[in-house]
């Protein structure tokens, strides 16, 4: 069973908002799904996966600055902040500290909805107790 999680987390790295996937389903339907939940933010950091003129355009829809590098195959290359991308860091703490669970490192549930309520709890506990 393979999954993929996304998540929304603000400045300080603390996790707002989870959503999973399929392992095989592509980065665009987590960032579609999130996308009507994303609270007020002046920039959003998100790696090339969620590269797409959608969601660039939702984005600056909504006031917010996106700086997501553009994919290798992309034909033009797309500007961001590399000073502000550096930022992202801190999301990819907020999943090693996740994995620091072992239930939700090794994935014991069989049930996403039980998984998903595993790392909700451990998110919980771990970055807002």
């Amino acid at each position: 069973m393979n999954t993929k999680l996304h998540a929304v987390t603000d400045a300080e790295g603390r996790p707002i908002r989870f959503f999973m996937t399929a392992g095989q389903v592509s980065d665009y339907t987590g960032a579609a799904a999130l996308l009507g939940s994303l609270p007020k933010a002046e920039w959003l950091l998100a790696d090339r996966g969620y590269d797409a003129d959608w969601f660039r355009e939702a984005l600056k829809d909504k006031g917010i600055r996106p700086c997501i590098p553009g994919r290798k195959s992309r034909g033009k290359p797309i500007k961001y902040d590399k000073r502000r991308y550096k930022r992202r860091n801190r999301i990819e703490i907020m999943f090693g500290r996740l994995k620091d669970w072992r239930r939700v490192a090794t994935r014991y549930d069989r049930s996403p909805k039980v998984f998903l309520s595993a790392v909700a709890l451990a998110a919980a506990v771990m970055f807002w107790l």
